[in-house]
């Protein structure tokens, strides 16, 4: 087994603010990234949801990590179909997109040509950790109003399309991907073009989650996202920040159970990424923690 565990990012305020993490001292963006990395193989760039990433970044994260450690990045949010604030937009794409009356953006209000930029300055930004053999997935988390109909995956079909040459890994946010008649149909699809199917770890009975489904259809690589299990705070009103969002601590009987097919998983792809998501405090960075110990051998540690 080739298991990598880590958290979706590492500098999240309610996570620095704990004091709980970092050592004394560890106060710097340097400093924080090079200790995450001391503990952990993987991180998973959440910054790049919220803004377009560089290139300079990129390469600093190049030069502050193990030649071991891996990247992943979530896509920016205008390429998953999110509501995207004109002003989350570097100063002179958004000038080139003709005003809607609205201060929020979909993918389908930008011109083709100013999409194309885009695209190519998002590509142009993970190029030094690709080219330095330290980059996995990127993530298209679907936003939850993007269904299975054929304009839901012509718009997946496209970003993948605009990602060749990258991994791309896609998490479901509609139920209508994976329900019991449209599973195999969904996973099939996403085998044919070689993308990662995200298992993903959620409350119950909650609207804007896929179901779970334990499958792999990439032998090459298996993402499993662990969100936590707060029914209460899945669908925040106002402006509810992610870390509170995701504020659930996983017990060590529930890790232990998730173990179990992560494992089975884990058999069937070359190599298998588990990134926590409930980025409240440092639930997520003792949660991972706790499952590399019950790998034990089995999971990829810092070199």
């Amino acid at each position: 087994m080739n298991i990598l565990c880590g958290t979706a990012g590492w500098a999240d305020k309610s996570l620095i603010a704990s004091r709980r993490f970092y050592p004394p001292g560890c106060s710097s963006a340097e400093a924080r990234l090079r200790y995450y990395a001391s503990q952990y193989p993987v991180v998973e760039v959440d910054s790049s949801y919220y803004a377009m990433p560089s290139a300079s970044n990129s390469a600093l994260w190049m030069a502050r990590t193990p030649e071991s450690f891996t990247f992943n990045f979530k896509a920016f949010r205008l390429f998953s179909g999110h509501q995207t604030e004109r002003r989350s937009l570097p100063p002179d794409i958004s000038a080139a997109i003709p005003e809607t009356g609205s201060p929020r953006l979909y993918y389908r209000d930008v011109p083709p040509e100013v999409l194309d930029e885009m695209w190519r300055r998002y590509r142009e930004a993970l190029e030094p950790l690709r080219q330095g053999g330290k980059l996995g997935f990127v993530l298209l988390q679907l936003a939850p109003w993007i269904t299975s109909s054929s304009e839901g995956k012509r718009h997946v079909e496209e970003c993948a399309a605009r990602l060749e040459g990258f991994t791309v890994a896609v998490e479901f946010r509609n139920s209508s991907w994976l329900g019991e008649r449209q599973a195999d149909t969904t996973l099939g699809w996403l085998e044919q073009r070689r993308l990662v199917h995200v298992i993903l770890d959620a409350p119950e009975g909650v609207k804007g989650r896929a179901h779970t489904v334990w499958a792999v259809t990439n032998p090459e690589f298996a993402l499993v996202r662990l969100h936590g299990r707060n029914a209460a705070t899945w669908r925040p009103t106002g402006a509810t920040q992610a870390s509170a969002r995701f504020d659930y601590d996983y017990s060590e009987e529930e890790l232990s159970g998730l173990a179990v097919p992560i494992r089975a998983i884990a058999g069937r792809a070359a190599k298998t990424h588990v990134i926590f998501n409930n980025c409240f405090e440092d639930q997520g960075q003792r949660n991972a923690r706790t499952l590399m110990s019950l790998f034990g051998n089995g999971v990829s540690a810092p070199m």
